[in-house]
């Protein structure tokens, strides 16, 4: 879990969810935190733990995912000596670890239904077995589990314990999307900017062009805050002229003309009477001498370009207008005069 961190925004949807976990974190009671990735589920974690009676002993995390099947149950609740093969010694479990404090269990959705059996006994009675023992251990552990998938929709389909569920559920927190943080989006960018401009020690932070700000307000941020940060850590660290405000973002680090195929594209070779998709051809380049209509010519132009605009910006409309320097007004107004798309 990353340490020094802080939240940050202002929209409702956000500073409702964070007063959600601040109130919740006084009592003794389990709490679910839902959300999509990057959207800080283990903030919220660190925040429930932080000002709950138990802050002063350990938060211990571990990540559902990261284990294979046949190690989960070893991690949460210990094992013997000799217990299985490769036990050459006896182990504590999380649980036992975590003993008086808090353990978060990230990605809770992937655990197996063996492991969710175990967990709920662990809920109920407040006790621990390794694995290979023969006593169960008292454990005073209050559990913080988080995921991105839909436990109710899991539990109808017979993939998560309904009853593990119910338990686990005394408190649920559901994270905003940053797509649905109005405003937070421009409130991160200027404090991950201004972070790594003095980690990289530049005299001063020359924040980001309105154009720049306009593509950034208009992505969708599949992954959440966390992509953000990538995206404005890494604009800082290309940008070569820390004098002047930064116009160059790139929200696909992987894009690039060289990309290695898909494994499957390379390993089927065509047959002889395939049909090879031709690249889209490029526009045609401007031919001064070969225009007639002046008129026709730039309408063609202005609509291309704002067409072009549209697809950079995601057919963000306001975004868009920003970018080209236009009001919404005079954007909507050009759309419908080249008949263009609202996407």
């Amino acid at each position: 879990m990353e340490k020094n961190t802080q939240f940050v925004g202002q929209s409702l949807a956000f500073l409702d969810a964070v007063e959600q976990a601040g109130r919740a974190a006084e009592l003794n009671r389990p709490v679910l935190v839902i959300g999509e990735r990057g959207t800080g589920k283990e903030l919220i974690a660190e925040r429930l733990h932080h000002l709950s009676p138990r802050w002063g002993e350990p938060l211990i995390v571990m990540n559902c995912a990261a284990l294979p099947e046949t190690l989960i149950e070893a991690e949460l609740f210990g094992h013997e000596q000799g217990a299985f093969t490769g036990a050459s010694r006896a182990r504590a479990g999380r649980f036992e670890e975590a003993d008086g404090g808090t353990l978060f269990l990230d990605e809770l959705g992937t655990l197996s239904m063996a492991a969710q059996e175990r967990l709920l006994r662990v809920i109920e009675y407040g006790e621990v077995t390794r694995i290979g023992a023969s006593r169960p251990l008292r454990v005073d552990v209050r559990i913080v589990a988080a995921t991105n998938e839909d436990l109710p929709a899991a539990a109808d389909a017979g993939r998560f314990r309904p009853d593990l569920l119910d338990r686990l559920s005394f408190e649920v927190i559901t994270l905003p999307p940053l797509r649905a943080r109005e405003g937070d989006v421009a409130v991160l960018a200027e404090h991950f900017g201004r972070r790594m401009a003095a980690e990289l020690n530049w005299p001063q932070w020359p924040g980001f062009t309105a154009a720049t700000r306009a593509e950034m307000e208009g992505h969708g941020w599949p992954g959440n805050v966390r992509e953000l940060r990538n995206v404005v850590e890494r604009a800082v660290y290309r940008w070569d002229e820390p004098g002047r405000p930064i116009s160059r973002i790139t929200f696909d680090p992987f894009a690039s003309p060289w990309k290695p195929r898909p494994m499957m594209a390379r390993a089927t070779a065509p047959t002889e009477n395939a049909v090879i998709p031709s690249a889209p051809a490029a526009p045609a380049p401007l031919m001064f001498e070969e225009i007639s209509d002046l008129k026709a010519a730039v309408d063609a132009h202005e609509a291309a370009i704002v067409q072009a605009a549209l697809e950079r910006y995601r057919y963000n409309q306001r975004a868009t207008a920003k970018g080209l320097g236009l009001t919404y007004d005079q954007l909507r107004h050009c759309m419908k005069k080249h008949g263009l798309s609202a996407g």
